[in-house]
């Protein structure tokens, strides 16, 4: 296998950003706020999968940072579907840094969305 080739097991991010410092806070680490956003847009990466209508977050469950992110790092925002409704996609999503080879678990979260029509009403996924 050449460097350009991955394994058929291997896990592919929905996306990934080197934060800069422009994205601080008072600490000198990533701002929270920042990698929420980015757990929001790889939750909707994933969500848009199963619905080619608008579809908007709801819900965002369950983060808790684990570990600061520094800047400079490349983070990785893992994204899987946990659940298919009528009108509503839950996904879960990963954060990891991969610092000089250590993949350090940022934090995860679990997030709900929901196709909505023009008008932002819940309509069917499909």
């Amino acid at each position: 296998m050449n460097s350009t080739e991955f394994p058929k097991d291997a896990r592919q991010p929905a996306i990934r950003v080197m934060l800069l410092p422009r994205d601080t806070n008072a600490a000198g680490t990533i701002f929270g706020g920042i990698i929420m956003s980015y757990i929001d847009l790889a939750g909707a990466v994933e969500a848009g999968k199963h619905t080619q209508h608008r579809i908007v977050t709801v819900a965002m469950d369950g983060v808790v940072f684990k570990h600061p992110v520094r800047v400079g790092e490349l983070v990785s925002f893992y994204s899987s579907t946990v659940k298919v409704g009528n009108t509503s996609v839950r996904v879960h999503i990963d954060v990891e840094v991969d610092r000089k080879g250590e993949i350090i678990h940022v934090t995860k979260a679990d997030l709900t969305f929901v196709s909505v029509d023009n008008q932002g009403n819940p309509i069917p996924l499909k």
